[in-house]
């Protein structure tokens, strides 16, 4: 169901823009448990809550995740340290395999987890790839935004240095 309403809304025109989607601001998701791409069960809770954190929602397919790669990469070798970054493939046409396949040739900074059967599509109510949630280091909801052109690294520089 939850790839039903993913799918239906990669289909909309601009699928909004920053604080425009998702969760509200200022929100705690729910921490829920995904595999790694070795079948492993990793718990998002030993993540939120402890420093600022950035969760995209990807695919193989996405054109716009391919686009907002690079913004992805520069705010990781700027803020890799201080951000936990989180790439969830979603369960949307794609596998492990197809996955796998892909990052040998388009690797993604941080933590690449998979979301077989939209537990975090739910829990972060993701209505489309490209989707980014940062957290503070509480765990609290200070941006989300979807597309190509996302001005992330301002609000990750006001997130890690709050934990300074």
């Amino acid at each position: 169901m939850a790839a039903l309403g993913l799918s239906a809304m990669l289909l909309l025109p601009g699928a909004g823009a920053a604080q425009d989607v998702g969760l509200e601001i200022g929100a705690t998701p729910a921490a829920v448990s995904l595999a790694n791409l070795e079948g492993a069960q990793v718990d998002l809770a030993q993540f939120i809550g402890r420093k600022p954190m950035i969760v995209e929602f990807w695919a193989t397919w996405c054109e716009l995740c391919e686009e907002l790669q690079p913004t992805i990469n520069r705010a990781h070798a700027r803020f890799g340290k201080q951000v936990e970054f989180v790439t969830i493939a979603v369960g949307v046409n794609q596998s492990i395999r197809s996955i796998r396949r892909h990052i040998e040739k388009h690797p993604v900074p941080g933590h690449l987890l998979w979301d077989a059967d939209g537990k975090a599509v739910r829990a972060f109510m993701a209505p489309t790839t490209s989707y980014v949630v940062i957290l503070d280091a509480r765990g609290r909801v200070v941006y989300t935004g979807s597309g190509a052109d996302q001005k992330l690294e301002p609000v990750l520089a006001r997130v890690s240095a709050a934990t300074r």
